[in-house]
């Protein structure tokens, strides 16, 4: 090596630093003028990218001393050439998406270097060994700045899959590779894919996510690096990873976002886009099952290994058809979803309150246990053909595992958060006067005109609750002339067997009734006749008997608080009753007596607009909301998949050679390993609802029942 190299090569250094040096510096300088102080914070992570800035020079500035390789000299030149373009354009053009594109692709190509022109004229070299604990301080570094970010509360959580940074760097890791021989390049290429899966598996909160990083780490240091045919440096392969799953760790336990904002990304994909990744996966799927199929070469334990692959293998066949096969109508009802959320933007409703009206959460409560399925049968697979010296079988492995993770966790995630389904029905009759004999009375013309007005506004008023909250609506009746104890029964027997389109009932069935009542909270109907509270829970054991749906009946009448009250005396169903008290004689003399109809429009207005001004704790209220539960109402769960609908939901989706399998997935998903803790959790919930039931009490429909 000449002096003239080596000169060269210390001048470029010396530049590369100073010049970052003072950037560094010059940004300081500027949001200390900005804040009026410099954030610590801040400091400390330009300073892990300043520290990982000269370990990367020195660490190249070294393999060059050693190896005397004129390419690497053409790199690292390159490289500083490269940085200093990154520099002027953030600092001097104010280009900061092109200046940190730049910055992160070649840092992620640098560290890929580092980490694989590595031989043993390093060892016990000063230089190196100050590289390794540049590299290590970088990492500490940066965790610790990306832990206190977060506890300052200066991260801002958007919905993304892989931020550019990240995809950047992944790119420069992977180009960095193609110096390796060509089947080692492909392996790792393969890796830096499921290093990228493994970050969206995390970024995304799925259920297995955290012992697939276990696994990764395991099977890289214990078994993928070792297989390479050369040295790799473990300390810059930690820098690069903890870069890289630093962030989306640490928002397992940080991010905000709910279910729906997480996965945003890819539920607002294109229909086309959606499905074509079907196809990707479809195509990972078989490679892996090729590469499994190598380990019957081996003949050493054919015994064993033989009948062992066969029956995994065709178990894995059969698990992951129901899986495509899954995904695909999962895809299909998710574009239905879509359609409704589109055309119905404007009117402010969230896409998870459609994908639940739509019976999104039974089909994913299914989905998931059937991905879960799939996952085990990878995993015996892998055990059985577990192949230590294939780097290509372990990397494939590597992308398969958080790949069918995300399925499952996307299941999982969804039908855990979704609402349940909703149907409802109103009847709405305008009579404010009854004769002593129960019959509605004849009115004067100007009072009829006045409380068709008052019932139509009622009616307009329950059919925006039910299209803001997506409530299925059977009926909304409007009789003037009242309506026959016998017609009546007939409609809400009709409505109370109602079942959603894919099989199951419905979760919550709503009844709402605004009209006449007499003192004992009965209703009044035509002919004399009237309908008790005893009745509509017999029609419910009727139509609801084995099933675990809820009722709840919702009165604007001026007798509602008898209902309320006999309500908490019910055992073995789950019925609410959300009613309220005309108060006649109000604080404020001078405001109008309350009517019927003033109820319904504040409780919708309540339920319906997050921004209500409505106080039902307020004093002196004319009007006082209540409502009543039964004594199992704390119980009640959203409806879980029994076997008939798993069947329904086989025959709807899967050839018939499945249909064990999925018998299968349903017993075990029926399994209840922690019924212990689920009974000291059910006799707390119900012991505060009935000595400290809420003010405001959440149906996880979307709306509340209120009590003042």
């Amino acid at each position: 090596m000449s002096l003239r190299s080596s000169s060269l090569m210390c001048r470029s250094l010396r530049y590369c630093v100073s010049h970052c040096l003072y950037a560094t510096m010059t940004r300081m300088e500027e949001v200390n003028r900005e804040a009026n102080m410099l954030s610590p914070v801040r400091f400390l992570g330009c300073f892990s990218s300043l520290t990982l800035l000269v370990a990367v020079c020195l660490g190249l500035y070294v393999r060059w001393e050693k190896t005397s390789e004129a390419t690497i000299l053409v790199i690292f030149i390159l490289g500083l050439f490269v940085l200093g373009i990154a520099s002027i354009l953030y600092y001097y053009f104010s280009m900061e998406t092109a200046s940190m594109s730049l910055f992160h692709l070649w840092f992620g190509f640098l560290l890929g270097l580092l980490c694989f022109l590595n031989s043993p004229a390093l060892v016990n070299d000063v230089k190196e060994e100050t590289t390794n604990y540049l590299l290590l301080a970088s990492a500490v570094l940066r965790t610790l700045w990306a832990v206190l970010e977060r506890i300052r509360g200066s991260v801002r959580y958007r919905p993304t899959l892989l931020t550019s940074a990240e995809f950047l760097e992944l790119v420069g890791f992977a180009i960095a590779s193609t110096i390796m021989h060509l089947r080692d390049a492909v392996s790792l290429i393969v890796l830096v894919v499921a290093l990228a899966a493994l970050v969206v598996d995390l970024r995304m909160k799925s259920f297995l996510a955290i012992p697939n990083l276990v696994c990764f780490l395991l099977v890289t240091s214990l078994a993928f690096f070792k297989s390479l045919e050369i040295a790799t440096n473990p300390f810059a392969l930690v820098c690069y990873l903890s870069r890289l799953i630093c962030d989306p760790l640490l928002d397992v336990y940080f991010s905000g976002l709910t279910v729906t904002e997480r996965w945003l990304p890819f539920l607002t994909r294109g229909a086309v886009l959606r499905k074509l990744t079907v196809l990707p996966l479809g195509l990972v799927e078989l490679t892996f099952l090729v590469l499994a199929a190598i380990k019957l070469a081996d003949l050493e334990l054919w015994y064993v290994v033989i009948p062992g692959f066969c029956v995994s293998a065709v178990f894995w066949v059969v698990c992951h058809t129901i899986l495509v096969v899954t995904l695909w109508g999962f895809h299909t009802k998710l574009n239905d979803c879509q359609k409704v959320y589109c055309a119905q933007r404007s009117d402010g409703r969230s896409l998870d309150r459609v994908m639940a009206s739509k019976g999104m959460r039974h089909f994913c409560l299914i989905s998931e246990r059937l991905a879960f399925f799939s996952l085990l049968s990878t995993a015996i697979l892998a055990g059985i053909s577990w192949q230590p010296n294939s780097r290509s079988f372990m990397s494939m492995l590597l992308l398969v595992l958080p790949l069918e993770s995300l399925a499952h966790g996307l299941f999982h995630e969804l039908g855990n958060c979704l609402g349940g389904t909703c149907v409802g029905y109103a009847l709405v009759i305008p009579t404010s006067h009854c004769s002593a004999d129960g019959q509605p009375a004849l009115l004067p013309p100007d009072l009829v005109q006045e409380l068709n007005l008052r019932s139509t506004g009622m009616l307009n008023s329950i059919q925006r609750f039910f299209s803001h909250h997506m409530i299925e609506p059977y009926s909304c009746d409007y009789s003037t002339a009242g309506m026959p104890l016998d017609s009546l029964q007939a409609k809400l027997k009709g409505f109370l067997e109602l079942r959603t389109a894919d099989g199951p009932r419905h979760d919550t069935y709503l009844v709402y009734y605004s009209g006449h009542s007499f003192r004992t909270g009965d209703l009044a109907l035509a002919g004399g006749d009237t309908l008790r509270l005893d009745e509509v829970l017999d029609w419910w054991r009727e139509k609801n008997g084995g099933f675990c749906s809820r009722l709840i009946l919702v009165l604007d009448t001026e007798n509602s608080m008898p209902w309320v009250k006999a309500v908490r005396g019910v055992d073995e169903l789950f019925v609410a009753v959300q009613g309220a008290e005309l108060n006649r004689s109000p604080a404020d003399s001078e405001a109008p007596p309350p009517q019927l109809g003033d109820f319904t429009s504040e409780w919708v207005e309540f339920n319906c607009n997050p921004d209500s001004d409505v106080q039902w704790s307020e004093k002196g209220r004319s009007i006082r909301a209540a409502y009543g539960i039964s004594k199992r109402w704390s119980d009640y769960t959203l409806h879980l998949p029994t076997g008939s609908d798993v069947t329904k939901h086989w025959k709807t989706y899967f050839p018939k050679v499945t249909y064990p399998l999925v018998y299968l997935a349903n017993w075990c998903g029926g399994l209840n390993l922690f019924w212990v803790c689920g009974v000291f959790l059910r006799c707390f919930r119900r012991f505060k609802l009935t000595w400290f039931p809420p003010t405001i009490l959440d149906t996880g429909q979307g709306f509340k029942l209120v009590k003042s």
